[in-house]
């Protein structure tokens, strides 16, 4: 055997930055060994982090720090207000900052969270601005993203909520909503028969009672699920509910617990009241996270694009939540929608591009809605994960009915997600039983199914920010006419699916129009170019050097034409957008 074979393993790991199977970037010095790279991973980050697991808020205050100290000149972190329990609403801001001003580049929301128990959507915001930021000097695809777009993600929009599902008892179903307190049995205290974890292992999981008289049974291949029983069949056990105690002696249990209103039925579209919309509150904006995230879009008019993250179910959704609200979404918008829906249909196995109103439930006063129609950017919500994902096929029944969740613990986690039913004295049922599915099992991901799910979102989200609108002066001409008078034509190109505005934008005026200005010059007359075959035009006769433009079509160009006095020489193009960008060109540039 040559020396260097038995040479060559000793060396592997070390950061040589002449190791010929390496690649130096700028990890501080460090290599990225080729087949130590999974690709689509940087095998040697900056900011290691596991994502298959989930994060509390002091760790995602950790995270954006660290982000931000190792990629100064991609990321920066912000506190865009307090919750209602004061703590930070933490926003990442991601962009290549040496490459033009942030503010004026398409912008690209993402938030996670909102509902607290849906912890994964928090996990799946902040991996993307770490791939986004480790990726970027390795890929090229993302180096020339961040120097055109700029990402706003917020990992979570309901941190109070989200350290009390961490750290307290819940159901996978409480601790859903914010932390402010209301009197929801009206007895006059707030809050006073909140859950009780009766055996103390942090999982509020479900009560049965053995009864003559009851409905269910326990599975006899799966002794931690419970069934119903068929007509005419002898039941064993009733359902109790969720583990508690009747804690102010009204003879009820779990009646009032924190936090029953909906942070999410509290936006300012079509917003309903509470007797119309369970869940809202007293007006649109009562939350002082909900105020915090519309006063961030209304300073921020370069948001081009939008996407919330959610759970439960594997869809991709679109609005309306209203059906009343389909007629502000016109045939060019939902042309958008379903060409990057559908091909999140393709990155996304399992889920499925659909409707709020039509294919999933009515709502009113809902984020999505409130994005999409007040302020006209392209939105998504996604409810991310599914039992498809637990055996790649599709689910026969409903996640209540179906057995695929017993399957997949036995089979995969070994038991790990669920409670064993145990023995215990309660002092108002006597003696009971109690156990389920642990809180982060069903709606929240397995670990090892994490990051693949992060990883497919992200990229969606990705591919919806690349097709944000990405403007370019195609070219530039100056004709003499004679009489020291010249005229400049130019052609502005969209190359991306998304255009400068949203149909619904141009039709009731919630942005500015697009302008393409000429300065330097003494501008005469100023004119549109709607045919240039047929030397078809539309003259502006207000600020004739500064065009307005309603819209830039995706994939469209728009054509404009001046005509000055004396040679325009030193004049310059400035084409400006507010979701578009904006970009500046010398007539005399190539």
């Amino acid at each position: 055997m040559k020396l260097h074979r038995l040479i060559l393993p000793l060396f592997i790991g070390f950061t040589l930055p002449f190791m010929i199977f390496g690649q130096t970037d700028d990890r501080k010095g460090a290599v990225e060994i080729a087949g130590l790279r999974a690709i689509g991973s940087p095998s040697n980050p900056k900011v290691p982090m596991n994502w298959s697991r989930y994060h509390d808020n002091k760790q995602i205050e950790q995270f954006c720090k660290d982000l931000q100290n190792a990629y100064p000149n991609l990321v920066r972190y912000e506190s865009i207000g307090k919750s209602y329990e004061g703590r930070d609403m933490l926003v990442l801001t991601v962009s290549d900052f040496s490459k033009g001003k942030t503010d004026r580049k398409p912008g690209m929301w993402i938030d996670g969270n909102i509902h607290a128990n849906e912890l994964q959507g928090s996990e799946i915001a902040m991996y993307t601005a770490w791939y986004l930021a480790e990726n970027f000097s390795s890929v090229a695809f993302i180096q020339e993203l961040l120097q055109d777009k700029v990402f706003y993600i917020a990992p979570t929009i309901n941190p109070d909520s989200r350290d009390y599902f961490i750290h307290e008892p819940n159901t996978m179903h409480s601790s859903r909503t914010g932390r402010r307190p209301f009197d929801n049995d009206g007895d006059g205290a707030i809050a006073e028969d909140l859950y009780d974890d009766l055996d103390g292992d942090g999982h509020i999981v479900m009560m049965r009672r053995k009864s003559k008289t009851g409905r269910y049974k326990a599975d006899p291949e799966n002794p931690n699920r419970m069934l119903i029983v068929k007509p005419g069949e002898v039941g064993e056990y009733e359902m109790l509910g969720f583990e508690g105690i009747d804690n102010d002696g009204d003879g009820l249990v779990n009646e009032d617990i924190t936090g029953t209103y909906d942070p999410n039925r509290d936006w300012g579209w079509n917003w309903q009241p509470n007797y119309v919309q369970n869940g809202a509150l007293y007006y649109p904006g009562t939350l002082p996270e909900t105020k915090a995230v519309k006063q961030f879009f209304y300073s921020h008019k370069n948001i081009a694009g939008a996407q919330s993250y959610h759970n439960y179910g594997g869809m991709i959704l679109r609005g309306p939540g209203a059906a009343q609200d389909e007629k502000y979404y016109s045939r060019k918008d939902v042309q958008v929608y379903d060409a990057l829906g559908k091909t999140g249909e393709r990155m996304l196995p399992g889920y499925n591009y659909i409707v709020i109103h039509k294919d999933l439930y009515t709502v009113f006063g809902g984020e999505i809605d409130f994005i999409t129609l007040a302020r006209g950017v392209f939105t998504f919500s996604n409810e991310l994960m599914t039992t498809y994902k637990l055996f790649n096929e599709k689910a026969g029944q409903g996640l209540r009915q179906s057995d695929e969740y017993y399957e997949f613990d036995k089979l995969l986690l070994f038991g790990d997600a669920y409670v064993p039913w145990k023995e215990y004295d309660h002092p108002q049922f006597g003696k009971i039983e109690i156990g389920g599915a642990k809180k982060n099992y069903t709606r929240n991901h397995p670990g090892f199914l994490l990051l693949e799910d992060a990883h497919r979102n992200a990229a969606f989200t990705i591919y919806h920010a690349h097709h944000t609108p990405k403007l370019e002066v195609l070219d530039t001409e100056v004709k003499p006419l004679g009489g020291n008078l010249y005229e400049v034509n130019a052609t502005v190109w969209n190359g991306r699916i998304i255009p400068t505005h949203s149909d619904h934008d141009v039709k009731y005026k919630i942005e500015r129009p697009d302008h393409i200005r000429l300065e330097g010059a003494e501008v005469i007359t100023g004119l549109q170019v709607l045919d240039r075959d047929f030397n078809v035009t539309s003259e502006q006769k207000y600020k004739p050097h500064q065009i307005e433009i309603p819209n830039i079509e995706g994939m469209s160009e728009v054509r404009v034409r001046w005509i000055v006095k004396g040679k325009p020489d030193k004049a310059k193009l400035i084409v400006d957008s507010e979701k578009g960008g904006l970009l500046e060109k010398l007539l005399t540039e190539k």
